[in-house]
């Protein structure tokens, strides 16, 4: 298990366009049709990371508990999945089922939306404000695997609270640590 932090993208970085499938529906997204009125969180995510193992339930979870609150949410797998099937479409689409992920889970083949992310580990949280610009990157949490504090999602809940009440969230992130993708 390789420990990769993010790299924390500059804060007001606009979104990065991109047009990726769903793999349990098919549909394409953007950022534009992804965002809700408040914004728009991206998850760098896959299903064979330990780090995102760790905490996939509670991002079910904080789809429910967010999913009707103006902010969009979409998962996204740059990963290789020739080097890790898991990460194929197909595997994403059976964690996406199993866990009841209520969000578009994308696949990024081409690898170029992580590129343009600057996004480095799973799990990698990019949350941007109604005008799509960053305003929170870093960890879900303190929790990791093997570290016994629970996993609540209180850092990004934080600012996605900050973000629906129209609030600045506050500068003081902590880098998002996991493994790091899979680059082809």
């Amino acid at each position: 298990m390789a420990r990769t932090e993010s790299a924390m993208l500059e804060l007001q970085t606009s979104a990065p366009d991109f047009a990726l499938n769903d793999v349990t529906t098919g549909q394409e997204i953007t950022p534009q049709s992804a965002r809700g009125q408040k914004g728009l969180l991206v998850m760098f995510i896959c299903a064979h990371c330990p780090f995102v193992k760790h905490l996939e339930k509670s991002l079910a979870q904080l789809g429910r508990d967010y999913g009707n609150k103006g902010v969009g949410i979409v998962a996204i797998s740059s990963n290789d999945a020739e080097n890790y099937p898991d990460d194929a479409p197909a595997g994403l689409a059976r964690q996406a089922k199993t866990l009841g992920f209520n969000f578009p889970y994308l696949y990024d083949e081409s690898q170029r939306v992580a590129r343009d992310f600057n996004a480095t580990c799973t799990p990698d949280f990019f949350l941007f404000d109604s005008g799509l610009r960053l305003v929170y990157r870093g960890q879900f949490d303190s929790s990791r695997p093997g570290n016994e504090i629970p996993v609540t999602g209180k850092d990004l809940r934080a600012a996605l609270d900050a973000v629906i009440a129209g609030r600045p969230v506050t500068s003081d992130q902590r880098p998002s640590v996991g493994c790091n993708i899979k680059w082809k």
